[in-house]
């Protein structure tokens, strides 16, 4: 989990606290763009692009008109880029949510020796989420602060406020989304359970009492007894959330018609989460194998149409133990849902009941199942809906791998920052798998800013390349201290790089402003962003992602492209965790190849290392963890880079324990999980 320093908000936006996101400078950023893509283009592809941006970049030209409109953008918006960027990362994504979209975190496999364990397990989640609730509610939750760059500025807390009150809503063109912030209706109470398939109102505040774990886990198995019955199951319809998003408009559009079908809609839109009861799938519960069924459910015969895809929050409960939480990632980054994770799995193993029960159990009033009704022409579109998903499972080639030989002290030790290094090694196994360089996308905060989500940070560097291709090609003439001093460069890059993206000074929000500007203006679309170069930095083969954690779960996602790679990493002190997706139907990637090639380009950087630098002082070591605590800060999590369609280049009782693990800790890393426990404080005496 990335270090961050908090205090209480005291009920303070935090938009009041932070600046606004500047306005790169139109030169910089062009000239930056012509540094980031010659190396991925041929000759005479980069003489066509430097014209066209020597063009766009003229005096008087299309590209200052463009900028002078992005100022007053800038001075008339809280972030002038937030909805162009959120239309281009995700709205206007028409790619099904599972997968593609959809990032999903593994918690740690659980060992439930009967079934009434899963629901003991599932009610003390609840019961977690609801106090993490509550500090949102009584805007108790710290504000957090950043380190490394900027170091003390407090952050932009916005988007953990949409954790339980927002929710993505189809559309035939473009999603919207849905924000719960109205006064005049009643605040949701109720969280919707999904159990074989079937949608139940577990409502978690009855005659003005919060119920406790005992409660909770009394009305679980009343769900459990009810979906077991035959007779009242009805058909599985949030297989038709994992569809196209144009798909599932217009399904709900016919399910609209029906006014149950709008009643249980309307109540599974504004639930405030998800609880998924999964049945056993029969299948070997490696990580690999976990991380595929958080991401698709295992397909409509195993649990894929126990999900509702548009909610931001679903918990995965698993009769087998696979459990996890998968995210509609609109909403919110991913260190908002590792906060909020981390403090629901530290709650399950540190704190006991401590909530209000109903006066008696035989008070509470059975679940309510949510009804359909469905016509022929329903039942066609879910049948649509199963065969397009079984697709997609059969597609997805996913290998998660623990890299046990060293983790990020090793690297520090090399004054190196952690993620900057591990990047270098991703550039390095696509080189050693497919002889070139491609355009890369590592996430990088800019919540130091007001409505501040991310940019991009291009570890496809020039420097980068010259490094794998000395590590490569195996030229004689270049020793090791050479390609050491390489690799020294190239993680120079990419951490200048890095500071510029965090500081809102990178180059791909700003390209993205001037492009819907000009499109907003109905001006006849520049030649820059017709280029054939546009076409290819965009085309996100490599999509990256630091998702360093305190407790040992960790993060998966899908390609963003079709002959694309998903690399997500969580570093720890002597291990990482690496996460790699493809699709089968690509004859180019191969996630089990990837992840072999990678690791001996891990143990081949180890090896330079130890040749070249056989010590460190102590003031050498210290800069290595200054810049491992700013980029765990800054860079992190699948944002999801807009996919391309085509290549342009070719359960009162004791609760059962939680298997929760805690990796080898550094002490910044100890501080921060300190501060996960202080929210649970805050929790109760934050409460209103």
């Amino acid at each position: 989990m990335p270090v961050l320093d908090q205090e209480p908000s005291k009920g303070l936006r935090s938009r009041d606290a932070v600046p606004k996101l500047p306005l790169p400078a139109l030169r910089d950023t062009l000239e930056m763009y012509l540094r980031c893509v010659k190396h991925l283009l041929t000759e005479e592809q980069f003489n066509k692009t430097e014209h066209a941006v020597e063009k766009f970049g003229a005096p008087g030209g299309v590209g200052e008109r463009l900028q002078s409109k992005l100022m007053e953008r800038r001075d008339n918006e809280a972030n002038w880029v937030y909805d162009y960027w959120l239309n281009d990362m995700y709205l206007n994504n028409r790619l099904p949510l599972p997968i593609h979209s959809s990032p999903v975190m593994v918690f740690p496999q659980q060992h439930f020796k009967a079934p009434i364990d899963s629901l003991r397990f599932a009610a003390h989640l609840i019961s977690g989420a609801l106090e993490y609730k509550t500090l949102l509610d009584s805007r108790a939750l710290p504000v957090e602060h950043a380190r490394g760059q900027l170091a003390g500025t407090p952050l932009c807390m916005e988007q953990y406020y949409r954790l339980f009150t927002s929710y993505r809503l189809p559309g035939p063109q473009r999603d919207t989304l849905v924000a719960q912030e109205s006064s005049v209706m009643p605040e949701p109470e109720h969280i919707i359970v999904a159990c074989k398939n079937q949608f139940f109102v577990l409502d978690v505040v009855i005659n003005f009492r919060r119920l406790n774990e005992r409660d909770l886990l009394t009305q679980l198995e009343k769900i459990a007894r009810m979906a077991d019955s035959k007779e009242e199951r009805l058909p599985p319809i949030g297989l038709l959330t994992s569809d196209g998003r144009t798909e599932w408009a217009e399904s709900r559009s016919v399910l609209m018609r029906e006014s149950t079908n709008r009643d249980s809609l309307d109540t599974i839109e504004r639930c405030l989460c998800l609880v998924c009861l999964d049945d056993a799938t029969g299948l070997e519960l490696n990580d690999t194998t976990r991380a595929t069924l958080m991401l698709h459910g295992g397909g409509a015969a195993k649990n894929g149409g126990n999900r509702w895809y548009d909610k931001p929050m679903q918990f995965v409960v698993g009769a087998d133990g696979c459990c996890g939480v998968v995210c509609e990632h609109s909403a919110f980054e991913g260190i908002v849902l590792v906060q909020c994770t981390e403090y629901l799995l530290k709650y399950m193993v540190g704190s006991p009941s401590k909530l209000v029960r109903a006066a008696s159990v035989s008070e509470l009033p059975a679940p309510r199942r949510l009804r359909w009704k469905c016509t022929a022409d329903i039942h066609k579109l879910l049948a649509s809906s199963a065969e397009r998903l079984q697709r997609e499972v059969k597609n997805l080639d996913m290998n998660v791998h623990k890299f046990n030989d060293y983790g990020k002290e090793f690297i520090k030790k090399q004054k190196m920052s952690p993620d900057a290094y591990i990047q270098v090694a991703l550039q390095l196994a696509y080189y050693r798998c497919h002889g070139r360089p491609v355009s890369t996308y590592e996430s990088a905060s800019i919540r130091r800013f007001q409505q501040g989500r991310v940019d991009n940070i291009r570890s496809a560097t020039p420097e980068a390349l010259a490094f794998v291709k000395a590590m490569t090609d195996g030229n004689p003439s270049t020793n090791d201290r050479e390609k050491m001093e390489m690799l020294h460069s190239a993680i120079s890059a990419q951490t200048k790089y890095t500071i510029l993206a965090i500081t809102g000074m990178a180059i791909d929000n700003h390209i993205l402003g001037l492009r819907e500007i000009a499109h907003e203006l109905k001006m006849e679309k520049p030649e820059i962003f017709k280029d054939e170069a546009h076409l290819i930095s965009n085309h996100f083969i490599l999509s990256t992602s630091q998702v360093p954690t305190t407790v040992e779960m960790f993060c998966s996602y899908g390609p963003v492209v079709p002959n694309g790679y998903g690399a997500c990493y969580n570093p720890q002190s002597d291990h990482i965790i690496f996460s790699v997706s493809s699709f089968h139907e690509s004859s180019q990637t191969c996630s089990a190849e990837f992840v072999k090639i990678l690791v001996q380009g891990l143990l081949d950087m180890r090896d330079l290392c130890n040749e070249c630098n056989r010590g460190s002082n102590p003031t050498e070591q210290r800069q290595g963890q200054k810049l491992e605590r700013q980029t765990q800060t800054d860079t992190k999590w699948p944002n999801r880079p807009p996919a391309r369609p085509t290549d342009p280049t070719g359960n009162q009782q004791t609760p059962p324990p939680v298997m929760l693990t805690t990796p080898g800790q550094t002490k910044a890393e100890a501080q921060t999980q300190t501060s996960s426990e202080n929210l649970a404080e805050a929790a109760r005496t934050g409460r209103k």
